[in-house]
């Protein structure tokens, strides 16, 4: 069986792309633009928000992945998301398109504007200012930078209130080549995915039919960035992007066979790491709350309980008091919409302070509430409910919900 392994870059671990990160001006402070280039055109896939009003530049990738059908350079900016902006929204992202083709022209690199994508996050309804985005693209294509510095770069300059940059990149061998997948995301807040909340931008060097990988892409956020939340928030400018160069030289991927599984278990395990982390650093979170529910008789089912349970305020501010109140476990269960026995239910709790059963059958145990209180005191919890009725399970990823939520939220344009 052919081992995927955790390598470090990030967006740059996979061969052909580079990437970097500068301070623009776009923010009151610290990096603002990012921009991920490949040496090659590349195969893209995307997923988008779901909610009807979109940002300007989810429109803009929504065309590019659709009926392009080929990328090269993605520009990024934090602070301004471009949404509900109107036409003027658009003509920045036309405006971001040729400006980065230009850049590189200058530098004997020929890109299609047809093929620059573009991404924003932060305030909605504000217009992005074109000169600092210009004289950005212009500081940063003679800087991109192919090794894991490149990648720092860009996935700090994508941040909004997230506390720490998201990267993660995994390898594995195929046809006798080795083939990377590598990725960085921001998330903090406004997260609740109903595709996938946030910014997330993925690479890859394998060699892949493009309908092949939108499938991969497609069936991949399902069980991992639309199996977080942090606020029950779906944003206007969600995006994720998946770009294949096809340098790692294996054997293209065409059909649906174990080449292919091996390539989503990868892109699986690069995404659910994301997904994680981004839970993690929910606004104002001091842990990251994993909901695993197992014994059911169906995957949707499990899913849905799973995520009722992480979205849950009662069981998110309980877990931020490190109290074990499981009856809000068990009512976020009950009006999930999905259906099980109630009477048959075990809970446990887990974490580094150690284990503990906390219901049989859907009664208490008589535990202990010192050592409940103390399992619910460290950084990362797991709550599995076991529902007996089936073989089917789903994991969800959530945070606890603090004062520090309402800081944040409360003072974010000012």
């Amino acid at each position: 069986m052919n081992e995927i392994i955790s390598v470090a870059g990030g967006v740059c671990a996979a061969a052909g792309f580079k990437a970097t990160g500068v301070a623009a001006g776009i923010k009151k402070a610290g990096k603002d633009m990012a921009m991920l280039f490949c040496e090659v055109p590349c195969a893209v896939a995307g997923t988008f928000t779901s909610n009807i009003v979109k940002a300007a530049p989810v429109l803009w990738d929504m065309h590019i992945v659709n009926e392009v059908k080929k990328a090269q350079v993605c520009v990024m900016n934090s602070g301004v998301a471009n949404a509900c902006t109107g036409e003027e929204g658009m003509r920045i992202c036309a405006a971001t398109a040729r400006a980065a083709a230009a850049a590189f022209g200058r530098d004997g690199i020929p890109v299609d504007e047809k093929t620059v994508l573009t991404a924003s996050t932060g305030v909605i309804g504000r217009q992005v200012p074109i000169d600092k985005i210009e004289e950005g693209i212009s500081i940063m294509v003679p800087i991109l930078d192919e090794t894991g510095k490149g990648g720092d770069l860009a996935a700090q300059a994508i941040m909004t209130t997230d506390t720490v940059p998201k990267q993660a990149a995994v390898s594995f061998m195929l046809d006798g080549r080795k083939v990377t997948v590598g990725g960085m995301s921001k998330g903090s807040g406004m997260i609740h995915p109903n595709m996938c909340t946030m910014l997330a931008f993925i690479t890859t060097d394998a060699a892949i039919d493009q309908t092949l990988l939108q499938k991969a892409l497609s069936d991949s956020v399902k069980d991992s960035y639309n199996m977080i939340s942090v606020d029950g928030d779906t944003s206007t400018n969600d995006t994720c992007l998946l770009l294949a160069s096809g340098l790692a030289g294996n054997e293209p991927i065409v059909s649906e066979d174990a080449r292919y599984d091996l390539f989503k278990s990868a892109l699986d395990q690069v995404n659910k790491t994301l997904a994680r982390k981004m839970a993690a650093d929910g606004e104002g979170a001091s842990a990251l709350i994993e909901m695993k529910v197992t014994g059911a008789s169906s995957v949707e089912e499990a899913k849905t309980i799973a995520k009722s349970v992480i979205g849950s305020s009662l069981v998110k501010t309980a877990v931020a008091g490190h109290d074990a109140n499981w009856g809000r476990i068990l009512c976020a269960m009950g009006y999930s919409g999905a259906q099980f026995d109630p009477q048959k239910v075990d809970l446990y709790f887990d974490s580094a302070a150690g284990s503990l059963k906390i219901i049989e059958n859907g009664v208490d145990t008589g535990y202990s509430e010192e050592k409940a209180t103390a399992i619910l005191s460290q950084k990362e919890i797991l709550i599995t409910a076991d529902l007996k009725q089936g073989d089917c399970e789903a994991t969800a990823w959530g945070c606890d919900l603090t004062h520090a939520y309402i800081s944040i939220n409360a003072d974010y344009r000012s």
